[in-house]
């Protein structure tokens, strides 16, 4: 039963905690900057940007957890991937100049639509087989492994 279980939502388990790996390294860069005290300003830009990515983080899990849950784990977990990555171009970008940030922040914004719309889709789907009978899933799940290949087009 449980190997049952855990089959369907591996895969959010590993980007849950690549996430919270990556959280401890923004933690850590955030600590060594702050025992730098000649550089304030550094300081300030890491802090921002770890506060930045700290708000919208609960948003990230709830939306890949959703979509994976609702429709499909592997691109689920595949936009999660992404949207790692995109976090950390901001992460790093912000630490620069400010506006080398924005193309991580909106290519984030990006794979954060995605991911709501995989959980509305999912939950569309689940309310057609409820009440009408109709089943859509595996078209669904097609349609979204599909459209996951687009998040790499910049």
């Amino acid at each position: 039963m449980l190997s049952i279980v855990v089959e369907h939502i591996f895969l959010l388990v590993i980007v849950t905690l690549i996430s919270v790996l990556q959280n401890a390294f923004f933690a850590t860069k955030v600590e060594r900057e702050g025992k730098e005290h000649n550089n304030k300003t550094a300081f300030e830009r890491v802090s921002c940007a770890n506060r930045n990515c700290m708000d919208s983080y609960p948003t990230f899990l709830a939306v890949m957890w959703c979509a994976g849950l609702c429709l499909n784990q592997a691109p689920a977990a595949f936009a999660g991937i992404i949207y790692l990555v995109a976090r950390q171009k901001y992460f790093v970008g912000y630490m620069g100049q400010t506006c080398q940030s924005t193309p991580g922040f909106l290519f984030g914004k990006r794979v954060l639509a995605f991911l709501i719309l995989m959980c509305i889709v999912g939950i569309f789907n689940f309310l057609l087989v409820r009440y009408l009978g109709n089943d859509y899933k595996d078209t669904m799940e097609t349609i979204t492994n599909a459209a996951s290949a687009l998040l790499l087009i910049p």
